[in-house]
């Protein structure tokens, strides 16, 4: 089952970590939409500047 990520999710995490938007996007996605688990995987990848 995949969840539908929205505009709003995407916003909040750009918001949060300073990442573009598809980036944001395809974390998102992976994440299932879980947004701690989509900022982990680009900190992972090093794309994420967010602080904790």
């Amino acid at each position: 089952m995949s969840v539908q990520i929205t505009a709003t999710m995407v916003s909040e995490l750009r918001q949060k970590t300073g990442v573009g938007l598809m980036d944001c996007k395809k974390a998102l996605v992976e994440s299932e939409g879980d947004s701690e688990k989509a900022i982990t995987a680009l900190r992972k990848q090093g794309v994420s500047t967010a602080a904790k």
